[in-house]
């Protein structure tokens, strides 16, 4: 993003980057407030430039070795037994681009198990995501749901406080910065350690589904 930042606007914007927190916020508001610090106002072609340029570099750096690089406990496992059922619908919600998220999950051959989901292509808040992911659902032969009856699993606090705007249950997994008491103290029902533990997540995602009220 720091290579895209500079190839659209040069540099300054390039080390302004590095002073803007990405964990959890969406593409589009990490453009707009690397912009905004640099007292320039973003327009959605402006987006559309640096997204351009941002997947123009992501593949190169896809292949760099990182101490972060890799999957996470568990998720391979967990996809796949949810995958299995009929009764469960795997979309995805993420602030990263569409573009960006295909090329990272690809690289691990984790993509195949989406049907689609909300993206933050045009998104600045991910609070309106959820909609957006159900929608994707839906789009792909799915049943419309209700956000009461889905589940996020999301890794910062504001994963949490999506699905808390949306009215969905939330499962919080310690894997992305944040320790299971921010987790907690940001409003997640319940926190992982990481999801090497198939069976306890799939009976958490059962328990939230099941015994949510839902209001129409």
């Amino acid at each position: 993003m720091q290579r895209a930042f500079g190839d659209v606007w040069g540099q300054a914007f390039r080390e302004a980057a590095g002073d803007v927190p990405f964990a959890g916020r969406t593409d589009a508001w990490i453009v707009g407030q690397v912009a905004a610090s640099q007292g320039v106002e973003v327009t959605p072609a402006d987006v559309t430039r640096f997204r351009d340029a941002y997947l123009r570099h992501l593949p190169e750096e896809l292949q760099k070795p990182g101490p972060r690089k890799g999957i996470m406990p568990g998720v391979r496992e967990l996809l796949d037994h949810l995958s299995g059922r009929d009764d469960v619908y795997l979309a995805l919600l993420t602030g990263n681009f569409e573009g960006g998220a295909r090329a990272k999950l690809e690289y691990f051959d984790l993509w195949r198990y989406f049907c689609g989901g909300g993206f933050g292509d045009t998104a600045v808040d991910r609070n309106h995501l959820v909609d957006v992911a159900l929608d994707a659902v839906v789009r792909s032969g799915g049943p419309r749901v209700h956000p009461a009856q889905a589940v996020v699993i999301g890794d910062t606090p504001l994963d949490v406080a999506c699905a808390a705007s949306a009215g969905a249950g939330c499962i919080a997994v310690a894997t992305g910065g944040f320790d299971p008491a921010a987790l907690c103290a940001a409003g997640a029902e319940s926190v992982f350690q990481n999801l090497s533990e198939t069976a306890a997540v799939v009976a958490e995602i059962e328990r939230l589904t099941g015994g949510r009220v839902i209001v129409d």
